[in-house]
């Protein structure tokens, strides 16, 4: 997993409320489990009709001058728990979302897939929309912090959410990096102990 660290970007603003996995990834793509690629189907109902054939969109406008920010309203990602809403975030471009409030489960992906999530109160995320309309945000997760023209804004994130996302780690990356010692000590004790565990299966 890439990590993160800082970016500077335009913003696509998608700032209604409730706005649910299907919405982001509707429920009829569920069968394609690869990851890449999945960024077309991002919001896939609001950027393409009934025949498939594309609609003007503020997504879309917003690809085209290289948003890597999202800017939400409250309980962005709501909905059932498919981890494809969040691929089909990153794939699509976005590894910033800022928002009022998180699906729960959503949020949790986010942070398992290099995406960084940034509740803020409304007041800020409207201040932030307002800028990002015309403007750039630059974030900064070793800072924690988020720039708006001469405005820096701090934003609270988890000692143990930054350190996964400055460093890359997936689920396993982090166990790895934390306990990997200790789980090589174990092993080695272990098939020294039952070796016969280790041994190749005759199939």
């Amino acid at each position: 997993m890439k990590p993160f660290e800082s970016l500077t970007s335009p913003v696509l603003l998608l700032r209604e409320n409730r706005i649910d996995t299907d919405i982001i990834y509707p429920a009829r793509f569920l069968l394609i489990m690869q990851r890449e690629g999945l960024g077309q189907y991002f919001c896939a109902d609001r950027r393409v009709d009934s025949e498939g054939n594309a609609m003007a969109n503020p997504i879309d406008e917003a690809k085209e001058r290289g948003a890597g920010i999202l800017i939400a309203g409250r309980e962005f990602g709501c909905g059932s728990s498919r981890e494809q809403a969040v691929w089909t975030i990153k794939d699509f471009g976005i590894t910033c979302v800022i928002a009022e409030s998180f699906g729960e489960i959503f949020q949790a992906n986010c942070l398992r897939n290099g995406v960084l999530p940034i509740v803020l109160d409304p007041a800020t995320v409207e201040e932030l929309a307002a800028f990002g309309k015309d403007g750039e945000l630059s974030v900064d997760l070793v800072a924690r912090t988020i720039t708006a023209g001469e405005k820096v804004l701090d934003f609270e994130i988890s000692d143990n959410a930054r350190e996964r996302l400055l460093k890359g780690w997936d689920e396993t990356g982090m166990i790895q990096s934390r306990w990997g010692a200790a789980i090589s000590t174990f092993e080695e004790g272990q098939r020294a102990a039952q070796p016969w565990l280790y041994e190749p299966l005759a199939i």
